[in-house]
């Protein structure tokens, strides 16, 4: 039974039975790209892009023309907005000392279409969102359908979601997803990353056709030192921590490599298994990587139960042009302002 902390009504039945058959309309507020012809036409995928470091306003509208004119996913990219309604990747995740009233909650438009949504791919960091947008992610979590998580997803929101299952408070890093942000195990903004598919499970779908992983952002750590993935994950790549940002690094001697892809299984209070598939590396330089993307393209299969149709020479090539901005902090040298979504269209 699943207990609230906020009020909530769960449709689970109804969200699982008429998702693929509905379509999320179009609207200025958010992004839209019709899937054309392949294996997932008809199943509409749902990327949220709500974070403020790696440029996923960048590449999930990339990731989404992929999906659409590679593979015929039907997607939409709901953004992180400011009071403007303007996508804001600069956006203050904690008030500044003093002037906790002046402090701006965060928004996503497009959260109620979430019940059409076959697959949701999240890319959030340190979020407070209203109390209503809350609930609409916990629905969909509570439903049975597949998750994935990419990079900051694993600390998505700044508090609890109002998700409880017999009176015990669900986290969505450790406990959905399968771990949570405990530091940077590659120096930050310093080393890069090498994956290292795991040899036993080389015959899993999700790694189909994937050689080569490298990217420029770090190793995060997910669990203790001495510890392990939960019991229930099963790592499919590990990351080995690359001495310097550039393709072909040494492998820093003083950095062991971590897990960094993994799956799941998700129950939720009605025991229903969801697939879950969490990425820790996926910034939007990461994903100039054929690999990481085809990765990441055979995880949207197998969470949406296509497997079958996932083949090595499918392509994962981008869609017209993709330069994505370098990932931090420093909005104004790095050139990132707030605009409208059709600005990453």
């Amino acid at each position: 039974m699943i207990t609230k902390t906020l009020p909530l009504i769960f449709f689970v039945t109804s969200l699982v039975s008429s998702a693929s058959s509905q379509v999320i309309p179009e609207s200025p507020e958010w992004l839209t790209f019709r899937g054309i012809e392949g294996p997932g036409k008809g199943k509409q995928v749902v990327l949220i892009s709500a974070e403020q470091e790696y440029r996923s306003e960048q590449s999930m509208p990339m990731l989404a023309k992929v999906l659409a004119e590679r593979h015929g996913f039907n997607c939409t990219v709901l953004f992180g907005v400011n009071p403007q309604g303007l996508v804001d990747p600069t956006m203050p995740v904690y008030p500044k000392k003093g002037e906790e009233d002046n402090f701006q909650s965060h928004s996503i438009l497009g959260l109620e279409h979430l019940d059409k949504a076959d697959l949701v791919i999240f890319f959030t960091r340190l979020l407070t969102l209203p109390e209503d947008q809350q609930r609409m992610i916990v629905e969909y979590l509570d439903s049975g359908k597949p998750i994935m998580g990419l990079r900051t997803a694993n600390h998505g929101f700044r508090g609890s979601l109002p998700y409880r299952i017999d009176e015990r408070q669900i986290r969505f890093g450790e406990d959905v997803l399968g771990g949570t942000f405990r530091g940077h195990h590659g120096n930050w903004h310093q080393d890069s990353t090498r994956g290292e598919l795991v040899e036993s499970m080389r015959s899993h779908p999700v790694l189909t056709g994937v050689h080569k992983i490298w990217g420029p952002s770090d190793v995060y750590r997910t669990f203790k030192e001495g510890g392990q993935l939960p019991e229930g994950c099963t790592a499919l790549v590990y990351g080995q921590p690359l001495i310097g940002r550039e393709p072909g690094g040494a492998a820093n001697p003083n950095k062991e490599p971590l897990p960094i892809v993994w799956i799941k299984n998700w129950t939720t209070s009605s025991g229903a298994k969801a697939r879950v598939f969490h990425s820790t590396m996926a910034s939007a330089k990461d994903l100039e990587s054929a690999g990481l993307r085809r990765l990441l393209v055979n995880a949207v299969y197998w969470c949406t139960e296509l497997e079958e149709q996932i083949t090595a020479d499918r392509s994962v090539e981008i869609v017209g042009d993709y330069h994505p901005l370098a990932s931090g902090f420093n909005y104004e040298q790095l050139g990132v302002r707030p605009q409208k979504p059709e600005g990453y269209k």
